[in-house]
Order: structure tokens, then C-alpha cells, then sequence
């Protein structure tokens, strides 16, 4: 086993965004860079190395990671009331938006499964979205919420239809939808089983004792969780990244109060994904990019414009649903932070190239169109907020 080519793929992750922050005139997310630089040096561009076995576990935990820390970011609080109902109509909005795109596409002979598409068009990058709102000072704002909790139903949702629909492991639909419901069922019971857990008083002081030594407790409980919940959807003929994100659900309804007794524990864990595994998935992403498939002919190059387009109709236009909760002007930037989507194109994608119901030209031009979405979309919705600077409304958690 040779780890050359996990070091060119670390120093990747260890360039782009020190590049970025001594050079500020390039406002590109990390992220993009990584997936260009990982472009640059795999088989599209310098051939300097290819996804091998070290390589390919670390990015598989990766994007696992990456999920769990979506899932985590999970504020219950939020879904309730008039803003869980408004998010829960525009996810159906941007679903039958995007069926009905993907059911031209298919007539016209350019997808092979309406589904899928449907599904990989109506994601939202929560994991990008969320920085940016946090850097712009919106995260707690009614507006930032509801932008937040709009993008994790579109995370939730799409993962599980992806889940259901297109599982590598299961192909029967009805199976699948029992298969679920076990997993649903299995997870309450781990949740109760935890939260009696939690209850014990002489467990909370060991862990409290052991949250900061070599022991680091509650970080290898949450890596045994996102293990456990991966290995759990898998088994059940799920996606692992179901699980993943569940993992990270759960772990935010059942410690909530985490900045009282382990302030440090959510950044322990982003340090872990974001400084170690999550890197290597982005690189090792566009390693395996298919550049070639991607400008094999101009109608592929042309898809990739308009893929963009449909994301930005797609999740764009179900922003005026947030009508009763927005101005005008903050729904426009809803409209364009809630169109951002990569991670999941990315995840989606790979599944369905392996599956053989996406062509890798597809593939190829739709992850083309959410780099450019990462690109464009944040930077044009900051330029606007600022534009606009709407008095900050804080959030109010509804009964």
C-alpha cells in the first residue's frame, strides 16, 4: 500500500485555502479550489495520481464526516410552526419543479432517470450555506433561519429520497421503503436507549471527567455514532450517507446544551472533518472528475449553463414562499443562497455513474454547474444583502 499519493492529495488540502487567505482578490470557497486542484493533478491534468486504496477510505470518511457535520448543524427549535410549514412546501415546490424539468429532459432524450435528476437538482449545500450566513451575521436573524431550516429539509429530504430511490445495495422500492421504516424504528430505540443513558448521573460525571484528557470520550462517542448509524443504513440496504447524517441529527437533539458542560465539542469535531477527512473527499472528487466526458462534444459543454439555470429555478423560485417572513429583497438572496449545491451533486452523481441511470457526461456537467453555483450564487447574495442592509430580525422560535 503506497501513501504517495495521500500526501499530494494532503498538500492540496494544505495549499488551497492558505493560497486563498494570502490571496484575498480570489473570493472562491475552499472547497472549489480543492475540487480544481484535484482536476489539476489526477488523470484530466498532470496525472500525478489516482484514487487509491488510502486515498478512497479517507474520502469516504470524508463525505460521511462532511454529512454528520450537516446533520449536526440540525437546530429543532427551528423546525416548528409557520417556518417548518413554509419549508416543508417549498422542498415539495423545488421537487415537483424539478420532476417536471427532469421529465423534459428525459422526452427530449438528455437524462436517462427523471427521478434522479429531480432528486440531485433539489439539494441545498447546508455545509456551505451555513458559513456565510454565520460570516455575514444573518445566522440569527429571522431571515438566516429560515434560510437555514429551508436548507435542512432540502438536505434531509433529498439524501433520503436518494436513499429510497437509488440505494447501491437494495433495488426493489418497496423494500426499500420497509428497509427504512426498520431503520426508523432501530434509531428510536437507540435514542431511548441513549437518553436513559444520559440520565445516568455517574456516566455523565465520567465523561465529564474524561471530555479533555488523551481520553477525548465524547469525540470517539460521536466517531462510534456516525460508525454505528453509517453501518446501521448500510445494512439495511440503505445509502451510509443516510446514516451519517442521522448520526449528526441525533447527536444535536440529545445534546443541545453542549456549550454549558463541553463548549469545545463541536469544534473538536469540525476540526476532525474539516482539517482532516472532508479535504481529501473534495480533492479526491475532482481527481476522479471526467473532464474529457465533460468536453467531449459542444452539447456537453452547453448542459452545464443550463444546469445551473434549473438550479437556480429549481430552489430558487420556492423562495417566494418565505414571502410571509421575508422582505422582497431577502427573498431574492434566499432564492440564490438556497440554489448553491455541491456536496451533494458531487455524492449523488458517483451513485448514479455506478448504477449505470446517469452518463458520466451528465455527471460531468452536473458538478461543473455546482462549482460554478458555489461560486457565483454566495458571492452575488452577499453583494445583495449588503446592498439591501435590512435590520436584523432576531429569530423567534414558534410554539
Amino acid at each position: 500500500m503506497s501513501f504517495v499519493g495521500l500526501v499530494i492529495v494532503s498538500a492540496v488540502a494544505f495549499t488551497a485555502p492558505l493560497l486563498l487567505d494570502l490571496l484575498p482578490k480570489f473570493r472562491l470557497p475552499a472547497i472549489v479550489l480543492e475540487i480544481l486542484a484535484g482536476i489539476a493533478i489526477g488523470p484530466a491534468g498532470l496525472g500525478l495520481v489516482e484514487v487509491d486504496q488510502p486515498i478512497r477510505v479517507m474520502s469516504v470518511i470524508g463525505l460521511s464526516f462532511l454529512l454528520f457535520l450537516a446533520g449536526l448543524e440540525l437546530e429543532v427549535k427551528l423546525l416548528r410552526g409557520r417556518r417548518l410549514r413554509l419549508t416543508i412546501v417549498g422542498f415539495v415546490v423545488s421537487v415537483t419543479i424539478a420532476y417536471s424539468i427532469g421529465l423534459v429532459m428525459h422526452a427530449a432524450g438528455m437524462v436517462q432517470s427523471t427521478l434522479l435528476v429531480a432528486v440531485i437538482l433539489s439539494g441545498t449545500a447546508l455545509g456551505i450555506i451555513t458559513p456565510v450566513l454565520k460570516d455575514a451575521g444573518e445566522l440569527t436573524t429571522e431571515f438566516g433561519q429560515t434560510v437555514f431550516a429551508g436548507s435542512t429539509i432540502a438536505e434531509f429530504g433529498t439524501i433520503l429520497l436518494l436513499s429510497l430511490f437509488f440505494s447501491r445495495q437494495a433495488n426493489d422500492p418497496a423494500a426499500k421503503i420497509v428497509l427504512a421504516s426498520s431503520f426508523v424504528v432501530l434509531t428510536i430505540v437507540l435514542v431511548v436507549a441513549m437518553t436513559t443513558a444520559e440520565k445516568s448521573t455517574r456516566l455523565g460525571e465520567a465523561l465529564l471527567r474524561l471530555q479533555d484528557t488523551t481520553a477525548q470520550i465524547r469525540i470517539r462517542g460521536a466517531f462510534l455514532l456516525l460508525a454505528a448509524f453509517a453501518a446501521l443504513a448500510s445494512q439495511l440496504g440503505l445509502e451510509a450517507i443516510l446514516g451519517a447524517f442521522v448520526a449528526g441529527a441525533l447527536l444535536a437533539v440529545l445534546d443541545p446544551d453542549y456549550k454549558k458542560t463541553h463548549p469545545k465539542f463541536h469544534d473538536k469535531l469540525e476540526a476532525i472533518g474539516f482539517g482532516v477527512f472532508i479535504p481529501v473527499f473534495f480533492v479526491s472528487s475532482g481527481i476522479q472528475f471526467d473532464l474529457q466526458a465533460l468536453f467531449a462534444d459542444s452539447s456537453t459543454v452547453a448542459r452545464v449553463p443550463l444546469f445551473l439555470l434549473v438550479l437556480l429555478a429549481v430552489r430558487g423560485l420556492p423562495a417566494l414562499v418565505y414571502r410571509p417572513l421575508m422582505t422582497g429583497p431577502q427573498i431574492v438572496v434566499a432564492a440564490l443562497l438556497q440554489s448553491t449545491s455541491l456536496p451533494f451533486i458531487v455524492a449523488a452523481t458517483s451513485i448514479g455513474v455506478e448504477l449505470g441511470v446517469l452518463t458520466k457526461t451528465n455527471a460531468s456537467a452536473l458538478i461543473a454547474a455546482g462549482l460554478l453555483s458555489v461560486v457565483i450564487f454566495p458571492m452575488v447574495a452577499l453583494a445583495r444583502l449588503r446592498r439591501a442592509a435590512p435590520q436584523a430580525v432576531p429569530a423567534r422560535v414558534e410554539a
